[in-house]
């Protein structure tokens, strides 16, 4: 473990104060690992000469292979400075955007993060969503400006050019940081607008200025990067270099004569000094004068690399000899530049001492931990703090004290769950032996030793002794087995039957997680809170509230009890057994694999909420169906998709209805990693694997006003009308009423319920609210399911103004005359009444609104529709979860239910009250097989009213009748014919592709997107530099193996990242024909040519098994070749 001590990270794990939980964090390829290792190296534990080369916390072998690293991993590090000493908990995170859930779950569980910057390539995309995500967390942020030696060697910037370059960077990252903290504010202000609505203007200034003040006490300047401020270091990892202007402010101040503090205030900016006056004053760049941090630091810096890159050897030993430095003989015969720049400057400028003196100085212990930030981890949902019960309000005093006593509540937060291989962990490591085994150890293998000769020299004997000589042998021949006994009691390894079930399950799970309040005990028991765990449902179920003895509690859902079984120290590549952890630590828990499946929070007191879920910036979208290569294995397969879900924070698993097992992931290199696991590590069988399943959605749209030709439709000669139109009516089947507006009006097959349906396209910008608002929906629905089942529930104030203002948007969006009164009728959303369609209810007989709250405080009238009307939502339901195109969601579809004409219906319930025996069809045809006939079959004489009364009221309001099974059938097909009378299109899924490209390369990256129908969006040159950030759209469908692409035509100086972005229309329509002269003649009467739509649809229905509409061979001719002419 290097040369610091198990005993010594013990110790100081019990000083919170001088912990420091930090994660670093960066965009792919800017130099994260590198940093780690040079970090690493200051404790000894690699080689400093191997820093940057061995990348010691990438400890998979596709991350060393692909050189990116793709899980976060945590190493605890020893400082000193200044007489105290720090224990810094290091979280190495991946940069590419395929395992930014990796990056969730370690900033999570961190006080603060290195903000990881190339000095050459500025802030990217991925720099931007990690600042997001560490200022979404409530954590602060330093930055380190990485790869500065760039700037010199490739770019071969002056050291002027450098100076506003770095300016450049930092203003970049200083406007990012403006914008999430301006965001911040105007929420907060809106929020408390929203409280106190009648406060006068005057007051509300104040507010303003009262909220930007108390963000952080009244200072926000420690949310910007400046280097006067102390939380920015410019370094170059890979040659072990880095300062921040506090060590060149201590130096100079002793050289010039100046003050150290002025020196930290003028080091950085335009200033300049003055020598003969030894005054530092205001740069005037017309005098051409160089500002202070120029002059006095990269001056120097260029200047030894200068000298070392030109190999001149007397500037370099004065430079050595000046700066008080040894190298070694071997670094200074070196014949290659960058060691001898990496020995000089590591000594002289060392980049671990730059970087933990900045993390001490300017980052949080846990015992700073914000009140705005506990409250936040505690309002899981809609909650707010207030509305929280009081016992789990107190809780907040535990988190803010981080206390060890006794008496403190133990909180821990379980981020994620990783595999390690079971030989790894501390306890099935092997041990030293004691003398005493060792002596014994000896003595068994002489025994055997003897044995053998013995047997060699008389083998005769040994033939007929069949009763108990031979078994003595092991099966291969070799070993005895008459000292096993001993050995066993000796040997560190497990005994025969604990092999066996290694081999069954190599792999133990151990949960990455942070004490936030109390002491964690190995063997302590624990509550194990799910997410949709909720104290107030507990004090609820247990009369007798959080302080009921652990025995005596009832079954709580989604809360479990465990047990602490093993407590580790995170290492990097390596596990220490331990025996506590105090609070405020990173570490490791064992036993947890039954318990958590991707995260989850441990607490022992009931009285504890779980924390807010982790938020993901990347959508798994990459779907693959998976099959073992033999039919016998897919028991294995499927233990190792279990495991595989328990390991990746971000990957799903699922099991669709044609029986398929499908695995989604966040992106290609994300899906490549996930199947290497599954075949070496999880399931250890061949496993086939689909295409990728690409996901699309159905929608209609307006008719359009020109043809394929760009003619006004009406206007042309149409020559082929006939032809379109029995096509249409091909789709649409006898006994369904189409009008000409595309009303569809279809009967049930008793005949006694007529439906009238009509499509309607939604604007798009209600499609997004819709899909922005899906939390929304889905707590209005949970809310009308439980009034109808008769469960109290009740809606938190903050929800109760998020779903008035959905609503507000919904009208504001849906207006004309088209969508009159639109918003108070929508009945459901869908599919899975949460999705982006609606259904309206626009017939007069029932009315029936989703804003209204529970069905059941209807008219007697409505309440006899009630049943009847959920199996037309049903129908809804199961019309917008499958198109008519080929079998996908639906998006942005409004069915409006016109009619619902029931009167035949209730005519036949009338006969049935009138007659006496119900024998009529009608009461066959609607009654419940067990209503009313259970009483004559149990021979109860009763009045004939009371029996006709009860016998008329099932006809109507029995809704597991055959009726109510028609009713959703009729309203499915309803759906569909009034889908297919409109305009269909299919809606492809989006990627936001980023491109850094030279110049030189351009028109190579241009080429490919256009052959993968990607388009560009925007294309800007990053200043300084001769690259190209290019900003494409590319559909998921046509992604796969687009990055491999772009490298290969690009000599890989080009590589994208590919992040979830939207649902756009195809414009084509996949049952296009043409119709009229100009369509014939320019293309054809087959209209043969590609029809991106179509190509899709196809592919979809042949992947689903539905029909496909396509000729294989049209005209099959003999194939002529040219040597049979001659």
């Amino acid at each position: 473990m290097g040369p610091h001590s198990l005993e010594k990270m013990v110790q100081l794990q019990r000083n919170p104060a001088n912990v420091r939980n930090i994660c670093v964090l960066a965009h792919v390829d800017h130099g994260k690992t590198t940093l780690a290792d040079c970090l690493i190296s200051s404790n000894g534990i690699i080689s400093s000469r191997l820093a940057g080369k061995l990348r010691y916390m990438d400890s998979r072998e596709d991350e060393q292979i692909r050189g990116i690293t793709m899980k976060s991993s945590a190493i605890s590090l020893h400082y000193a400075q200044g007489g105290e000493e720090y224990l810094i908990n290091l979280i190495d995170s991946p940069g590419h955007v395929d395992f930014s859930s990796e990056v969730s779950t370690a900033v999570r569980i961190c006080d603060g993060c290195i903000i990881v910057v190339d000095a050459v390539e500025g802030v990217c995309p991925q720099t931007q969503a990690v600042l997001r995500q560490a200022w979404l967390e409530n954590i602060r942020p330093v930055l380190v400006i990485n790869k500065t030696d760039r700037l010199i060697v490739e770019l071969k910037l002056t050291p002027q050019e450098a100076y506003s370059h770095l300016k450049n960077i930092l203003e970049q990252i200083n406007a990012l940081t403006g914008t999430l903290f301006t965001s911040k504010v105007l929420e907060e202000r809106a929020e408390r607008e929203s409280e106190a609505p009648g406060a006068p203007g005057a007051d509300r200034a104040e507010q303003v200025y009262d909220w930007s003040a108390g963000l952080e006490d009244a200072d926000d300047s420690h949310l910007y990067f400046s280097p006067d401020q102390g939380n920015v270091v410019f370094a170059s990892a890979i040659d072990g270099w880095g300062f921040g202007i506090e060590h060149f402010a201590q130096i100079y101040s002793q050289k010039i004569g100046i003050k150290k503090e002025v020196l930290l205030k003028t080091l950085w900016g335009d200033y300049y000094i003055n020598m003969k006056a030894k005054k530092i004053m205001k740069v005037d760049q017309a005098k051409g004068k160089k500002p202070l941090f120029v002059q006095l630091i990269l001056e120097n810096i260029w200047s030894l690399y200068d000298a070392v890159l030109k190999k001149d050897k007397e500037k370099i030993d004065k430079i050595v000899t000046s700066l008080g430095l040894k190298i070694g003989a071997r670094e200074a015969r070196h014949s290659d530049p960058k060691v001898q720049v990496s020995a000089i400057c590591s000594q002289w400028l060392p980049i671990s001492q730059a970087v933990l003196a900045m993390v001490c100085q300017k980052l949080p212990s846990p015992l700073d931990i914000t009140p705005e930030r506990v409250e936040k981890l505690l309002c899981s949902g809609s909650q707010t703090f207030d509305s929280l019960p009081p016992e789990t309000q107190a809780l907040k005093a535990a988190f803010m004290k981080c206390g060890s006593d006794e008496t403190a509540p133990v909180i821990i937060f379980v981020s994620k769950m990783f595999a390690v291989d079971t030989k790894a962990l501390p306890q099935n490591r092997p041990r030293p032996l004691t003398q005493e085994e060792i002596v014994q150890r000896r003595e068994q293998a002489r025994q055997r030793h003897a044995e053998r000769l013995a047997a060699a020299q008389d083998p005769a004997p040994a033939g007929p002794t069949a009763d108990g000589s031979t078994p003595e042998t092991s099966p291969d021949g070799e070993e005895p087995k008459g000292g096993e006994p001993q050995v066993g009691s000796v040997t560190p390894m497990p005994a025969p039957r604990e092999e066996s079930s290694q081999e069954t399950n190599q792999e133990t799970f151990v949960a990455f997680a942070r004490v936030f309040s109390g002491v964690a005990r190995r063997g302590k028991k624990i509550f194990v809170l799910g997410p949709k765990y909720s104290p107030v449902e507990f004090l609820q179920r247990v009369p007798s509230g959080f302080s009921t003895p652990l025995d005596e509690l009832p079954a709580v859902p989604h809360m479990a009890c465990c047990t602490l079984e093993h407590l580790y120290l995170l290492m990097g590549r390596e596990l220490q057994d331990l025996e506590e952890v105090p609070p405020g630590n990173v570490l490791g828990i064992g036993g947890l694999q039954d318990f958590v499946l991707k995260s989850a929070t441990l607490c022992s007191v009931p009285s504890c909420p779980p924390f807010i879920p982790l938020g993901f910036e990347a959508t798994p979208i990459v779907r693959v169906a998976i099959e073992p290569k033999h039919p016998s294995e897919m028991p294995q397969l499927i233990r190792g998709m279990k495991l595989l879900n328990q390991a990746d924070p971000c990957v799903q698993i699922l099991i669709q209805e044609t029986g398929e097992h499908v695995l989604v992931t966040a992106g290609e290199i994300h899906l490549q990693r996930c199947l290497d696991d599954l075949r070496e590590r999880f399931a250890k069988v061949e496993i086939s694997v689909s295409e990728p399943i690409i996901p699309f959605r159905e929608t209609i749209t307006k008719r359009p006003r020109v043809d394929m030709v760009n003619e006004e439709i009406g206007r042309q000669q149409k020559v082929a009308v006939i032809h379109q139109a029995r096509d249409d009516h091909s789709r649409v089947p006898e006994g369904v009423q189409v009008d000409a507006d595309g009303l569809v009006t279809m009967t049930t097959p008793n005949k006694l319920a007529t439906l009238s349906v009509r499509a309607v396209p939604l604007p798009e910008e209600v499609t997004r609210l819709l899909e922005e608002n899906n939390d929304v929906i889905r707590s209005m629905e949970q809310l009308t399911s439980s009034l109808n089942e008769g469960r109290s529930a009740q809606l938190t104030q903050r929800t109760q103004e998020r779903i008035l203002g959905f609503k507000g948007k919904l009208e504001q969006h849906l207006t004309g005359r088209k969508w009159r009164d639109t918003v108070d009728q929508i009945w459901s959303f869908g599919p899975r009444k949460c999705g982006p369609n609606i259904l309206v209810n626009k017939s007069a007989d029932f009315r029936s609104s989703v804003w209204a709250g529970p069905a059941g405080t209807a008219t007697q009238e409505a309440s006899r529709y009630r049943d009847v009307g959920n199996s037309i939502v049903s129908g809804f339901q199961l019309a917008t979860l499958a198109g008519p195109m080929c079998e996908e969601p639906l998006m942005g579809v409004c069915f409006v239910l016109e009619r619902w004409d029931q009167s035949k219906f209730e005519e036949t319930g009338a006969s049935d009250s009138r007659d006496p025996g119900g024998e009529g069809p009608g009461g066959a045809a609607s009654c419940a097989p067990g209503d009313g006939g259970e009483g004559r079959r149990g021979g109860h004489p009763e009045p004939g009213e009371k029996r006709a009364a009860q016998k008329a009221e099932p006809a109507l309001a029995d809704c597991y009748g055959p009726l109510s099974g028609q009713m959703i059938a009729t309203m499915k097909e309803a759906c569909r014919y009034a889908l297919q009378v409109k305009p269909q299109r299919l809606m492809a899924a989006m990627y936001t592709c980023d491109i850094m490209a030279t110049s030189d390369v351009l028109g190579r990256v241009y080429a490919v997107l256009s052959k993968r129908e990607g388009r560009v969006l925007q294309e800007e040159m990053k200043e300084g530099t001769d690259m190209f950030i290019i900003k494409a759209a590319l559909p998921v469908a046509e992604s796969f193996g687009f990055a491999d692409e772009i490298r290969k035509r690009t000599s890989g100086l080009a590589s994208p990242q590919l992040i979830f972005s939207h649902w756009e229309v195809i414009p084509s329509d996949p049952f296009w024909v043409p119709t009229t002269e100009e369509e014939y003649l320019h293309f054809g009467e087959k209209a043969d040519s590609e029809n991106q739509a179509r190509k899709y649809m196809n592919a979809v229905r042949r992947r689903k098994g539905l029909p496909v509409e396509e000729k294989i061979v049209e005209h099959a001719e003999k194939q002529r070749t040219l040597s049979k002419n001659k």
